[in-house]
């Protein structure tokens, strides 16, 4: 039974790993969905907007780990 749970332990953490990266894209996600749905946003922008933002979480992650690695 350990054996399993830690199996799944081991999936679980290889798609996320860091809880804040995962919930921050949500959020974006969210966000953006919502201003080219009601907002009438281009959907150009919109992908745009996505790109830019999922970058910026995956920079804030890696300084935030690096930082943490550093310690």
């Amino acid at each position: 039974m350990k054996a399993l749970r830690k199996a799944l332990d081991e999936l679980v953490h290889l798609f996320v790993d860091d809880g804040s990266l995962a919930a921050f894209t949500v959020v974006l996600i969210v966000l953006v969905l919502g201003a080219v749905k009601v907002v009438d946003v281009p959907p150009l922008y919109g992908a745009l907007a996505l790109l830019v933002g999922v970058l910026a979480i995956l920079a804030e992650s890696l300084s935030r780990a690096a930082k943490g690695a550093r310690k």
